[in-house]
């Protein structure tokens, strides 16, 4: 009678550890990996802060693995194997560059694009609305607002005819970006200047050749190599007083002349949601990669004084934003 007491006693107690331990095996906090060519600056906090109103709270109830290569691009294949090898839930890779580097990691672990240029271009999805693998998120619509871009610059600098084009060579999205720009000047006869960079030692030379040559403005094509040196762009630009157009208003924030594209801090948030369908079980391959919402004009007239340049009433008019 002992003995069945006793054994009794040993399968519940062993009936309750396991209990206990598919408890805890089905209350595993969900990891993210955040995988970045650039530095950890404001606009990644924009991320954390989705995520904080879908109830994540980083270190509670969510764990965020940080992967950044500093600038150094080719370091990024080695930062997203090390995620893959984590077993992290999803990885996020805001731009296309980090994106390729984490889909050539792992075919399987969703991966989350934040501000892709031109995903179906590059390969990362099959389409916009049927993304196809382990690939979805957000694009920022670059190619498609270029155009835009140069028609502002067009009605902001009088009597511009060549624009010179500050873009990263490596970048596959930004080669696809100047092919297109490319068509968009013919149609409103303007001359483009392809000034190619690959690292910081790049754009000094890339601002002689502008000197050199003349054009009448800059338009720089944004990807973390540009936004990592944002400062010593607007800097040099300034020294020789040329207007600017840029795809996001940090560049504006930072000295630059003006900017219109999505919000970037928005997107970023928005990257949020798509962690927290994946995490509850959906597939990257049926979520729609998303398009911008809302468009920002960004005008500096502080800027605009320093290079000796009147912005017209009506282009001020039409700006979500004048720094003055």
């Amino acid at each position: 009678m002992r003995k069945s007491l006793s054994l009794v006693l040993i399968l519940a107690t062993l009936g309750t550890t396991t209990a206990i331990a598919e408890a805890q095996k089905s209350a595993k906090v969900p990891k993210i990996g955040f995988l970045s060519g650039g530095l950890r600056g404001p606009i990644h906090e924009a991320f954390r802060q989705g995520l904080r109103e879908l109830g994540y709270v980083e270190g509670k109830n969510i764990v965020i693995e940080y992967r950044w290569a500093e600038g150094k691009f080719e370091r990024l294949s080695g930062l997203a194997a090390d995620l893959a090898r984590l077993k992290v839930d999803v990885i996020v890779a805001p731009i296309t560059l980090d994106a390729l580097a984490a889909q050539q990691a792992t075919s399987t672990i969703p991966i989350v694009m934040a501000l892709s240029t031109d995903p179906v271009g590059t390969g990362l999805v099959a389409s916009l609305a049927r993304p196809g693998g382990n690939i979805t998120g957000l694009t920022t619509l670059s190619p498609e607002l270029n155009g835009k871009r140069l028609e502002l610059l067009k009605e902001t600098v009088p009597k511009l005819a060549r624009v010179g084009v500050i873009w990263n060579l490596t970048n596959p999205d930004k080669a696809l970006e100047f092919e297109q720009i490319e068509v968009t000047a013919r149609q409103l006869k303007l001359q483009l200047q392809s000034l190619e960079v690959r690292g910081l030692d790049d754009f000094e030379k890339a601002f002689r050749g502008a000197t050199t040559k003349g054009p009448g403005a800059l338009l720089t094509l944004t990807d973390t190599l540009t936004m990592t040196h944002q400062s010593q762009i607007v800097e040099l630009a300034a020294k020789r007083r040329l207007p600017t157009m840029f795809q996001t208003g940090d560049f504006v924030d930072a000295g630059g002349l003006m900017s219109y594209g999505p919000n970037d801090a928005d997107l970023f948030r928005r990257t949020a949601t798509y962690v927290d369908k994946i995490l509850k079980g959906a597939k990257p391959a049926d979520l729609p990669v998303q398009q911008p919402t809302k468009f920002e004009l960004v005008i500096n007239l502080k800027t605009a004084k320093k290079i000796g340049l009147t912005v017209s009433p009506e282009m001020l008019f039409r700006a979500d934003k004048v720094l003055k």
